[in-house]
């Protein structure tokens, strides 16, 4: 029987270094031979069992917070085990994020838009930023991957050795900047721990994730964790930027210290004693928005192609935080008009192309709102583009095995504002759909407007088919993902594929009509 090894070391790094370890992982399966392996436990299994492959793979040791009942090779016990894969993690990969300026944006909604808007506008300008989120990690120069694709990191924010890796990747790619969502679980979870982050940012605070931190307190205070760790870092110009148009911002302001820039943003500035940025005049319509807005250097009109409320906030974020990393306000006008837009966000889905012109279809946007707060910005905003003649459609559902109490709100959110509802599934997970659907339906007061259908397929080909060509139509919950989670195995399923498909097969269903007519 192998000999169970253990050592007690302080600083645990040293002895890492004595054992020339070159790499850290949490999974087993991508152990390479001179890889520490840290048993992290998981819901349902604890790294521990899968010890003795990860040593077969070439784990040099293994670090966990309960002794394995055999070890072939040294071993440490920590109290933190989460804490510990991230700092030795850090020390590996050389401190990454002290060589690459981190913006850290955390929040509800709109982290994916504001990352997405402010690695198009430093790359604009000539920097090379990575982008690390919701959608994947990309960056210039990354290995087997083109530039514009994503590398599938798992998580929001990847688990901490990934992390850390990724930033050493950009680092050695000639990235100066890594634009990043930071959510809620990765602070909680430590997954951050050990980043030095040049700039922080608060999008807002809304429910979501309530079947994991159980109270909104619990929520607010985990996302504050960013601005507790902007004041340890080592960057220079520090700057935390906060949106105090949320009635929470203060409490991420006031952990700030006095040392760190601070730039707020806000819709009006007559609601606020003072805020750096702020909407002076604006005007949407189904081409986009023009804008006008008032920042601390001045002030900027723009066209847009993004719409809405929401994304007006997301823009006013993005600036911010670039005219912290020296980006002139005319540059940064030039690259958000030149910015479409970011995949399955209040994305228009269409199969007309412009030689087709005659042909009409109802306005199609595909969006990955999952939250009481996101499903309200998005409906509202296409509430305001449908046309005389026309309606809202919105189908929508909640995923599973995630917070139940947002199901009703979704239901009266979604029933207030459109004027027909199709409740259908979205990630069902283990639960069963029809009772999610109970629990959506629980919040709509009257259902003659209301659709049942649970497959998600049916329901968007059955609301697109049956639209008039003055009708818009939301599908909401996924966005840009491209498969749905059943419980027993996941799927292939893409919003819009289906309603691309959908689309044509009501061109199909009027030519018919329309030679039948004839």
């Amino acid at each position: 029987m192998p000999v169970l090894k253990l050592i007690a070391a302080n600083p645990i790094t040293e002895a890492i270094d004595n054992l020339k370890v070159t790499g850290v992982t949490y999974d087993s399966r991508e152990v390479k031979k001179g890889d520490a392996f840290c048993c992290v436990p998981g819901l349902k299994v604890h790294g521990n069992q899968f010890i003795e492959q990860a040593i077969a793979n070439g784990a040099v040791c293994i670090i966990s917070e309960e002794p394995p009942t055999t070890c072939s090779v040294p071993y440490f016990q920590v109290s933190d085990i989460g804490m510990s894969l991230a700092m030795l993690a850090d020390h590996i990969y050389d401190y990454p994020s002290r060589k690459i300026r981190t913006l850290g944006v955390t929040g509800t909604n709109g982290k994916t838009t504001t990352t997405h808007l402010v690695q198009h506008i430093l790359a604009s300008t000539g920097h090379k930023v990575g982008l690390i989120g919701t959608l994947g990690a990309r960056y210039p120069g990354q290995t087997g991957v083109a530039t514009n694709e994503y590398q599938n990191i798992k998580h929001t924010t990847p688990q901490a050795s990934d992390l850390h890796h990724l930033l050493f990747s950009m680092v050695e790619a000639g990235c100066t900047h890594a634009a990043m969502e930071v959510s809620s679980h990765a602070l909680v979870q430590k997954r951050v721990c050990g980043l030095e982050f040049a700039q922080a940012c608060l999008t807002n605070i809304s429910q979501d994730h309530l079947d994991f931190h159980q109270t909104m307190d619990n929520y607010w205070r985990s996302k504050r964790i960013l601005f507790e760790m902007l004041n340890a870092s080592t960057h220079k110009n520090k700057t935390a930027v906060v949106n105090i148009d949320d009635p929470l911002s203060a409490e991420f302001l006031n952990v700030v210290d006095s040392s760190i820039t601070k730039l707020t943003y806000a819709w009006d500035k007559a609601d606020h004693k003072s805020v750096d940025l702020f909407v002076k005049d604006i005007n949407f319509d189904f081409r986009g928005t023009k804008l006008t807005l008032a920042t601390h250097v001045g002030d900027v009109a723009m066209n847009l192609a993004l719409n809405g409320r929401f994304n007006v906030y997301n823009v006013m974020a993005a600036i911010a935080l670039c005219l912290v990393e020296g980006v002139e306000l005319a540059a940064c006008k030039e690259a958000l008009e030149n910015f479409s837009g970011v995949s399955g966000r209040f994305e228009v889905v269409t199969t007309k192309r412009e030689e087709q012109s005659n042909e009409t279809e109802p306005l199609c946007i595909v969006d990955y709102a999952h939250t009481p707060d996101g499903l309200e910005n998005v409906v509202k905003t296409a509430r305001a583009l449908v046309p005389p003649g026309g309606k809202l459609v919105t189908i929508f559902g909640c995923g599973g095995d995630r917070d139940a109490s947002k199901r009703p709100q979704m239901g009266e959110i979604a029933e207030t504002y459109s004027d027909q509802v199709y409740v259908t599934s979205d990630n069902p997970r283990s639960e069963d759909p029809q009772v999610i659907i109970s629990n959506i339906l629980a919040g709509i007061k009257r259902l003659q407007n209301v659709i049942v259908e649970p497959d998600r397929a049916s329901a968007i080909e059955r609301a697109i088919t049956k639209a008039n060509d003055k009708d818009v139509i939301v599908v909401a919950g996924k966005g840009h993902e491209n498969y749905q989670i059943l419980a027993d195995r996941t799927i292939h399923f893409d919003d819009r594929e289906q309603v691309a498909e959908a689309l044509n097969k009501r061109t199909l269903i009027s030519t018919k009509k329309t030679g039948q007519e004839a």
